[in-house]
């Protein structure tokens, strides 16, 4: 069974982000950027799996500029076996996204894809979501727990009230949540090895799949400053001052 691994490019989450002076995008010169954390997770678990005798290759695949191909080598010094890139500038909505994912996976045919739950860049938490859909192949979200037999896959999610366990037919889309594993560390003999693999670059155009979005952002604004907090004398003066702001 071949794993797809579906990661995203992101500013690091160690990064104070800040809105560009044009209001229309954020910093990413300089900055530092990193695999998307959720994504990590299912690289881990796509690597687990393989571990077992579950898979017998996991493949990730990116869609971005050609600097992602930092984060797919990343991902094969952490034991995945090739890397695919789409190549593409434009801005991407999650349905664009998964439309151009749906594209590799129609030709990989994959037993399982796994992707993180939401990118901390945006946090739309819908590529994955859309994937199955337009793959029309079952689907668990927020995965805390997964277990593969056969052509079936058990998967414990976190849901509102608390923990959900499903089971789902194989092939499939599962996203990961932050409580499924911890991803490995990366040695430098890994990082060496990891220049040998294959990565191969798709452009986006090549592959027939309209991506272009349907929504737009028109500016961006950073939060409101915090005000102070204020300190009261006795538990009157707390009542005053809420009911002061219409708190109570």
């Amino acid at each position: 069974m071949k794993i797809i691994a579906c990661i995203k490019r992101v500013i690091d989450y160690n990064v104070r982000v800040q809105i560009n002076r044009e209001g229309n995008g954020v910093v990413t010169d300089g900055v530092k950027m990193s695999m998307n954390p959720f994504d990590e997770i299912a690289i881990e678990e796509g690597l687990r799996l393989k571990e077992k005798g579950i898979a017998d290759e996991l493949i990730v695949v990116s869609i971005g500029g050609s600097d992602s191909q930092q984060q797919l080598r990343t991902a094969l010094a952490m034991g995945a076996d090739r890397a695919i890139l789409i190549e593409n500038t434009d801005d991407l909505v999650p349905l664009g996204a998964a439309k151009l994912l749906l594209k590799v996976i129609e030709k990989e045919q994959p037993g399982l894809v796994i992707l993180g739950k939401q990118a901390i860049d945006d946090d739309r938490n819908q590529t994955g979501q859309m994937l199955a859909a337009l793959w029309n192949r079952p689907q668990a979200t927020f995965a805390s727990e997964i277990v593969v037999e056969g052509d079936t896959a058990t998967v414990t999610r976190e849901v509102d009230a608390g923990m959900e366990t499903i089971e789902i037919d194989l092939p499939a889309v599962i996203t990961t949540d932050l409580r499924l594993n911890e991803p490995r560390f990366v040695k430098m003999p890994d990082i060496m090895k990891a220049k040998k693999k294959p990565l191969d670059v798709i452009a986006a155009d090549s592959l027939g799949a309209d991506s272009a979005p349907a929504v737009g952002t028109s500016d961006y604004s950073p939060p409101p400053t915090r005000e102070s907090g204020v300190i009261v004398e006795s538990v009157d003066d707390l009542v005053n001052a809420l009911k002061a702001r219409g708190l109570v």
